[in-house]
């Protein structure tokens, strides 16, 4: 029997893969033959996915800890390319939301959302270099063409805005701009370079903040979710009627990930039930 999956003998990372669409994302790339680096800032969260993975048949590892210490990035890359040999793909996923209106929001707020959107994935890309430029020159020399692919999580309300979230905007924006820059800069190392823009997907960050869950940053509870009754407008506003599930937000990354996009680059991928076209 032909073997369908679409990501055997290829490694990848996937930041804030402990929990939500980042979850959703690894088990399904390991589910396609994938070897996955699991990365959550929660270690006990990261083991924890690792080993269902791993106990459905998966091959994952582990690399805690938060993408927007300076010297993370490093330690990600190098846990994949030690323990699979290299790196074929990058998902930049980890990020949270800390809302307020512009008059009202702090310096911390906005420094935050820009750390953890847009500078953690600009390490991480630059880090990588010589896992996948490096070893993509010498391919090149050698007449080969392997495709690497690299997949920046984006949001509506970085490519359409949202009130009360100019920072979360501002870092979503932000990483489509190096989406499209890292298109062009590292095309012709067949490296693909996408994002995807995801709009109401039901996470953590989404759900009802009456449930009154945080999350703690640097000593500070950051309140999750939005309140019932707007999540309940916003389902108003989605022609499909609803919120999509962190499974089906990891279909395109998938996709975005496998050969079937091999000529898809700079591309940001509106993952959003036909609200916001």
């Amino acid at each position: 029997m032909s073997d369908f999956r679409l990501l055997v003998g290829k490694s990848a990372i996937v930041t804030g893969s402990g929990r939500g669409i980042g979850k959703a994302i690894a088990t399904l790339f390991a589910q396609h033959g994938a070897e996955v680096v699991i990365n959550d800032i929660d270690a006990e969260v990261a083991e924890a996915t690792a080993q269902e993975i791993t106990d459905a048949g998966g091959t994952a590892t582990v690399c805690a800890g938060s993408v927007t210490d300076a010297e993370f990035p490093d330690r990600l890359v190098k846990t994949a390319a030690q323990a699979f040999g290299g790196i074929d793909i990058i998902v930049n996923n980890a990020g949270y939301t800390w809302d307020a209106v512009i008059q009202n929001m702090t310096d911390e707020q906005w420094y935050a959302m820009i750390d953890v959107h847009l500078t953690a994935p600009f390490r991480i890309i630059r880090a990588a270099t010589p896992y996948m430029r490096e070893v993509a020159k010498k391919e090149i020399e050698e007449g080969r063409r392997v495709h690497r692919k690299i997949i920046n999580i984006s949001s509506t309300s970085g490519v359409a805005g949202n009130a009360g979230q100019v920072n979360y905007s501002a870092g979503k924006m932000g990483i489509v701009g190096v989406t499209k820059t890292m298109a062009k800069e590292w095309g012709r190392f067949n490296i693909n370079v996408n994002a995807v823009a995801y709009g109401f997907i039901e996470t953590r960050l989404t759900q009802a903040k009456e449930k009154q869950e945080s999350i703690e940053r640097e000593g500070q509870q950051v309140a999750l979710g939005i309140p019932e009754t707007q999540r309940q407008m916003a389902a108003k506003f989605i022609p499909l009627g609803r919120g999509g599930t962190p499974e089906e937000a990891a279909g395109p990354v998938l996709f975005l990930a496998s050969p079937l996009s091999d000529y898809v680059s700079g591309a940001v991928l509106l993952v959003t039930g036909a609200s916001y076209v």
